[in-house]
């Protein structure tokens, strides 16, 4: 098992005196700037004046600066931005502030990793990873607790990559839960294969699959989408506290005799035998290559799938439900106004 590392293996004071700008004031961006700032760091927002990011860094009480105004002079640069913009940001704004001793921080190893940026080397590459969305990360930082991170170091130009890694993490509260230390390669390829296997595509593809059997077999749509999706988190709760044997623990004896029975015949060997051929794509930078394509293209296909995802009848029907289970759509509306 990886070694973890806390709070008590770094120094916060590795960042003291130490102008840290942020670029992207997103999900990630908010996150990180604003719990740097109540442990003490010296931050500088730099995001697109009348953006969205502009107005929302307003409202936390930022005095945020254009991108190139903010990387002037800065010792940390954290780049928060989209991986499929990183590289034009990198090369309009990041590149040309570089000095020896920088050091450029990602939340994401993807741009290093598959070659779209390509650091100097006389500057510091690292990564802090939170294995949570944004809102949760800043969340738990408030409540004195943290989302545990991947810290990783590609280059060390100046001797104190990993320490700086380690500093960020403590400031925005990832070292109170703990920190394993990976590779940009590590980080990324699983990152992908997580997203697309399980967490996303896997999920959501087998959220439909069991919409659509139960609706194509006469079922009323309302009562499987409340079995097929809204009880999704009930069960995922139940693992993220304990773990599989605490879910089979605290369901029916009925549930988990049909878990462990039928579920293999769902996830069979069709279905991890598309999971290799997925990581296999991810390993060799298919992946990569498609997405970048897709985005320099103008987007057509993640248009028109967005599009279609839509329209399917699982997202008309759980919007009507989730209307009126207000609740709901409270935790919805606290997480976008987080971002």
């Amino acid at each position: 098992m990886p070694k973890l590392f806390y709070e008590s293996d770094g120094d916060f004071s590795v960042l003291a005196g130490r102008k840290i700008a942020i670029i992207g004031y997103g999900s990630q961006g908010h996150a990180h700037a604003l719990s740097l700032k109540d442990s003490g760091a010296n931050v500088t927002i730099g995001v697109r004046p009348g953006s969205d990011g502009w107005r929302r860094a307003e409202s936390h009480g930022w005095a945020p600066q254009s991108p190139v105004d903010a990387v002037q002079g800065a010792d940390v640069i954290g780049l928060f931005v989209p991986d499929h913009i990183q590289r034009s940001v990198w090369e309009a704004v990041v590149a040309p502030a570089l000095r020896p001793g920088t050091t450029v921080l990602f939340a994401h190893g993807f741009c290093i990793h598959f070659g779209q940026i390509v650091p100097p080397a006389d500057v510091n590459v690292i990564m802090v990873a939170p294995k949570g969305p944004g809102h949760l990360v800043r969340r738990l930082y408030n409540e004195g607790a943290g989302v545990p991170a991947l810290i990783a170091v590609y280059q060390d130009a100046t001797g104190d990559a990993r320490a700086t890694a380690l500093a960020w993490a403590i400031g925005i509260g990832s070292a109170r839960a703990g920190l394993i230390e990976t590779s940009f390669r590590e980080e990324t390829e699983t990152d992908l294969f997580g997203e697309q296997a399980v967490l996303c595509g896997g999920t959501t593809e087998l959220i439909k699959a069991g919409f659509e059997t139960l609706v194509e077999a006469g079922y009323a749509p309302e009562v499987a989408y409340f079995e097929c999706l809204h009880e999704v988190k009930l069960i995922v709760d139940l693992l993220y506290e304990g773990g599989m044997d605490w879910m089979r623990y605290s369901i029916s004896d009925t549930a988990e005799y049909g878990d462990l029975t039928r579920g293999p015949r769902v996830i069979n060997a069709a279905s991890r035998a598309a999971m290799k051929e997925i990581l296999v794509e991810i390993q060799s930078g298919q992946f990569a290559r498609e997405f970048v394509m897709e985005n320099q293209t103008g987007r057509s296909t993640m248009k028109m799938l967005r599009e279609r995802a839509a329209r399917h009848q699982i997202e008309q029907v759980g919007g009507e439900l989730r209307s009126m289970m207000p609740f709901v759509s409270q935790a919805r509306k606290n997480a976008e106004e987080a971002r």
